[in-house]
């Protein structure tokens, strides 16, 4: 969908959420094609949780969504009562030149 907004907001590496200055927040919208892309460190634990990103999406004449994206592959995730597998992100098999990984996900955004 194009022109959806997305607004994504995480802890930082040492898991802390910065409700002062509101760091590792803030959003973008889809291209023509419905792509987006969102460069970010990966998010540190803190207690109860597992890694994760929370994310909302919302389009023209859409319902919002709002989720939270998590990590293949965490020891923590078997123990966060709010993980669900079907939002864990897809690991491509390639890596950046810096040694990033990159994950894929396709939201669904219902008509209503």
């Amino acid at each position: 969908i194009a022109a959806a907004q997305i607004e994504f907001w995480q802890a930082d590496g040492d898991g802390v959420y910065d409700d002062e200055g509101y760091r590792l927040r803030g959003h973008q919208f889809t291209d023509d094609e419905g792509r987006f892309l969102l460069e970010t460190i990966m998010p540190g634990l803190y207690p109860g949780r597992t890694r994760h990103i929370h994310v909302t999406v919302q389009a023209p004449g859409r319902d919002v969504l709002t989720t939270q994206l998590y990590f293949p592959n965490e020891p923590a995730n078997a123990e966060d009562n709010i993980y669900d597998e079907s939002l864990v992100l897809e690991i491509q098999p390639e890596t950046l030149e810096d040694g990033a990984e990159v994950g894929l996900f396709t939201f669904v955004l219902d008509n209503s």
